[in-house]
């Protein structure tokens, strides 16, 4: 069926199907590791089945057909988006650095309007973890010499608007689509000979998850043949 459905939009449960054949791949010797990598980044980023199909199509028939392809989300399947998008809470709307540093990371709620002020210094908001106090959020950037970087993850939408002089405003994750009910960043503000970033990156605990799968794997490939 997902074959005449290929810009369907997959769903986390599609991704993570995809995510076990390749972590399968892996541990038969039919992936190495470099590849496994390159090819879970892509499955954690796809936004359609039409991209998830290419990452198993070289792989065992036996291998590579795990349940069918959701169509809807399953009625106990968690509401990721809905969950952290919390309306109704103010959330934090301040970042400020002068000559030195701000960070806003980990578990935190942004507010609909944040504003990052950085004079000779630098700040860093991560959104990887973070709520959201609504389904938009706008994070105005006023840099002096020095840079704001933001990261957000997998799913969600970015519109880059802001002004660089003798700076520049980071939009290569400009415009690329969004997963269903996922919160929307739009990014303004003025760069004066100094630069705003903007990374998609996976959640820490992915990533902590994917260091000990590697490891786990490595170090069976060390033991010795009994």
């Amino acid at each position: 069926m997902t074959e005449d459905l290929p810009e369907l939009r997959a769903s986390d449960a599609d991704r993570e199907r995809v995510a076990e054949i390749l972590r399968d791949a892996l541990a038969e010797g039919r992936l190495a590791m470099a590849e496994f990598e390159e090819r879970l980044d892509a499955t954690y980023q796809a936004r359609t089945y039409g991209e998830l199909q290419p990452l198993t199509a070289d792989l065992p028939s036996a291998a590579a057909q795990p349940a069918p392809l959701s169509l809807r989300k399953e009625s106990g399947a968690p509401a990721r988006w809905s969950e952290r998008i919390v309306s109704g809470t103010e959330g934090t709307g301040l970042g400020l650095s002068l000559m030195g540093g701000f960070q806003r990371k980990g578990r935190w709620t942004i507010g609909r309007r944040f504003t990052a002020a950085c004079l000779m210094g630098g700040g860093e908001i991560d959104l990887r973890e973070a709520n959201f106090a609504g389904p938009e959020v706008v994070i105005n950037c006023w840099v002096l010499m020095g840079g704001v970087n933001i990261v957000v993850p997998p799913g969600v939408e970015v519109d880059v608007r802001g002004l660089g002089i003798m700076g520049g405003f980071d939009a290569r994750e400009d415009g690329a689509p969004a997963e269903p009910g996922a919160p929307r960043v739009i990014v303004k503000g003025l760069a004066l000979m100094g630069g705003v970033g903007v990374e998609r990156k996976l959640p820490r605990a992915e990533r902590r998850r994917l260091k000990e799968e590697r490891r786990r794997i490595e170090g069976d490939g060390r033991k010795e043949p009994e």
